[in-house]
């Protein structure tokens, strides 16, 4: 079986599989937050957030919203849960078993069946618009002055260079990591030592002043980010340097989502603010059950070690954890035995700093096609993980005297989801 490598636009318009694959290229801060109050609230605690995000469109009948029996069902059995009367699909043996620290949302509805509008809106609360996404406003607000990481990692093994910080500054957009690569250009250059490269540092700094009197903050501040977040990584290039322990390979897996939870814990232990794990091909045009049945059968296992290691280690209380697509799959399966692109009726799941455990909010119809109850969109997923962040959703990024609201004014947290 191959590996779905996501969505190609011939899928929509020829009756066989293709695969889409990308290139990966990667670029710390604090912030005052949107209000005084908040400020004070989590002055003194590290907020974290771990995202994982499963590129493509997974299925919610496959994963968090099991329909079996029913006509477009699948296979598939639902499995109890280590939350009383929560089921969730068979595919997910581990993750059900440690439903008690997370919940789900079954009544999302964006709207839109498009992979690009999908992710924008699931990533910046707006429909439209130049916007931060979660992980760039997590940096602004959340990481700590002295942080020798970047604010907003991402590991991907390939996809999209989204530019994820917009009006907050380059400082806190993505810096994406080739899986465990290293980012390139972590050492001196041959020829230079440490005395050499210290009084280069000082002359960049000097023309820095002098370029910037009598110009806006803003025209150097981006340039000169670039170097800071260079100098941090050098001094952590020991992340790289050293592989994982083979106990820990055992035990989430040895291929590349395994490797790259691995280095998200890492980072997380070490005062990174928002890490961003991709988890490609879920975009299942063809063949769903079988792409899933791969796909989530490696998710399952390393997830779930992951959600423990952040539980027994105490960073869970601290770090939202969220498990999102751009959108789901179709109730519908099509010719192919796929599911196609479905923004209409889906689920995602949340856990961890903020967060009511063991919660299911909203519902879907007997046979999926439509959102039964609470239905809400990204704009109100968004405000909910800003709140359980401490950050007020509701507030406004001051930029450059302008205000600007943080999060969509026509939009509300889910409250019953907020702890």
């Amino acid at each position: 079986m191959r590996r779905n490598q996501g969505c190609h636009q011939l899928d929509h318009q020829l009756a066989r599989r293709q695969f889409l694959a990308g290139a990966a290229s990667g670029a710390v801060g604090l912030g005052l937050l949107g209000s005084p109050a908040n400020a004070e609230k989590i002055k003194g605690q590290h907020k974290r957030v771990l995202q994982l995000y499963l590129q493509g469109g997974v299925s919610q009948l496959e994963s968090w919203d099991p329909k079996p029996g029913t006509e477009f069902g699948g296979p598939f059995r639902a499995i109890p849960t280590s939350v009383p009367g929560m089921h969730i699909s068979e595919l997910l043996p581990y993750t059900a078993q440690r439903m008690h620290l997370l919940s789900i949302v079954r009544s999302i509805n964006l709207k839109t069946n498009d992979h690009g509008q999908g992710r924008l809106f699931m990533e910046k609360g707006r429909r439209a618009g130049e916007f931060p996404y979660v992980g760039s406003i997590a940096s602004k607000y959340l990481a700590p002055a002295n942080s020798e990481l970047p604010g907003y990692i991402h590991i991907s093994t390939r996809g999209l260079n989204d530019s994820t910080a917009a009006f907050l500054g380059a400082q806190h957009a993505q810096l994406k990591f080739e899986g465990v690569k290293p980012p390139k250009n972590l050492a001196i250059p041959k020829g230079l030592d440490q005395t050499t490269d210290a009084r280069r540092v000082q002359l960049r700094q000097q023309f820095n002043k002098q370029f910037g009197r009598g110009r806006t903050k803003s025209m150097t501040e981006s340039f000169d980010a670039s170097f800071i977040q260079a100098a941090k990584l050098m001094g952590r290039k020991s992340f790289f340097e050293k592989p994982p322990a083979q106990k820990d390979l055992e035990r989430y897996g040895t291929h590349d989502f395994g490797r790259n939870c691995l280095l998200a814990r890492a980072l997380l232990e070490n005062d990174a603010t928002c890490v961003k794990v991709t988890h490609h091909g879920y975009d299942s045009h063809a063949e769903n059950f079988n792409f899933h049945l791969e796909q989530l059968g490696e998710f399952d296992k390393t997830f779930a070690m992951l959600l423990d290691d952040l539980h027994e280690r105490g960073l869970l209380e601290s770090t939202l954890v969220m498990v999102y697509s751009e959108f789901g799959r179709t109730p519908k399966i099509n010719v192919r035995y796929g599911r196609d692109h479905w923004g209409t009726a889906w689920s995602i799941a949340l856990g961890g700093c903020g967060i009511q455990p063991g919660a299911i909010i909203g519902k879907t119809n007997e046979k999926g096609t439509a959102v039964a109850d609470r239905e809400v969109d990204a704009g109100h997923l968004f405000h909910t993980y800003l709140q359980a962040l401490g950050i007020d959703s509701t507030g406004d990024h001051e930029i450059a005297g302008r205000s600007i609201p943080i999060g969509d004014p026509t939009a509300q947290p889910i409250k019953e989801l907020l702890a």
